[in-house]
Order: structure tokens, then sequence, then C-alpha cells
């Protein structure tokens, strides 16, 4: 299973304009319900402001992978935002995050969510990526850089 299997260059953020954690989700789903029609901006959000109820997704690193499960969904669902800036994120390490990786998935498909979960913090141990990714701002040399690491993991 690849991250690419469940994103494309349409995904993609270069440059968010968000500076709160709420922005964020906000300016995230707006990409998502853009890009994949049928998808409900109110129930996406909300699912995603519960979950981090439960605690960050901020992972540290300058990372937050925020997920949700919804109904409905098909076939799990990745955006990728970037803030050059960084945004307060109630991280576990307290920094800012720069790099966003939205994933949805249907309540019916855990497995593949986990499994989603998984590569996508996989994907970003490595420094060398996280570094690129930070200083690329075209949308497609961003999709190709993580396309390029997914196919390596």
């Amino acid at each position: 299973m690849k991250i690419g299997d469940y994103f494309s260059s349409h995904d993609i953020i270069p440059q968010l304009a968000s500076t709160t954690k709420e922005e964020v989700l906000e300016e995230l789903t707006e990409k998502l319900v853009e890009s994949h029609q049928g998808l409900d901006r109110n129930e996406v959000l909300s699912v995603l402001l519960e979950r981090e109820l439960l605690g960050s997704t901020g992972i540290g690193g300058g990372i937050a992978i925020p997920h949700a499960k919804l109904r409905h969904v098909g076939d799990p669902i990745v955006v990728f935002g970037r803030s050059t800036t960084g945004i307060s994120y109630d991280a576990l390490d307290g920094k800012p995050v720069n790099l966003f990786f939205l994933l949805v998935a249907d309540m019916n498909s855990v497995d593949r969510y986990l499994k989603l979960l998984a590569r996508i913090s996989r994907l970003l141990k490595d420094r060398a990526l996280r570094g690129r990714l930070m200083e690329e701002t075209k949308v497609d040399t961003l999709y190709d850089l993580i396309q390029e690491q997914d196919t390596m993991l």
C-alpha cells in the first residue's frame, strides 16, 4: 500500500494561509472537499476537531497527521499542506508544525487507515525529505518528492 494510491498533486497546498490549528484544519478540509466531491465539509471538520480533543495529531518534528474516519468515504484520501512559517498546533514537542498530512478514511477500512497512518509517519522520519519539502515551492515537485520517497519505503 502506497500513499500515492490515495493522493494526487491536486491534493497539495504548497503554502497554507492558516495561522492557527483550527484554521489549518479548515483549510485542509476545504482542499479535501474541493478535490473530492461528495464529502460534507462540516462533517469532516467536526470529526477532525473531535479527534484533536483526544490528543494532538502533531507528532513533533514539525509534523502533524490530522486524521478521521467517516462513513461513505470510499477509498482513503490524503491531503498535504505546508506552512513555511510554522503553526502552533499543540504538537507533542511543543514546537510549531510545518508539514501536514491529512488522512480521511472510511469507518469500515480500519486496516488501510492504520497502515496509511504508519506509512505517512515512516515517510516523514526522513530528515532529508522534510528539508526538501520545506524548500520546494512547486506543487508538482512536492508531489514528486513524496512519491519518490514513498516508493523507497
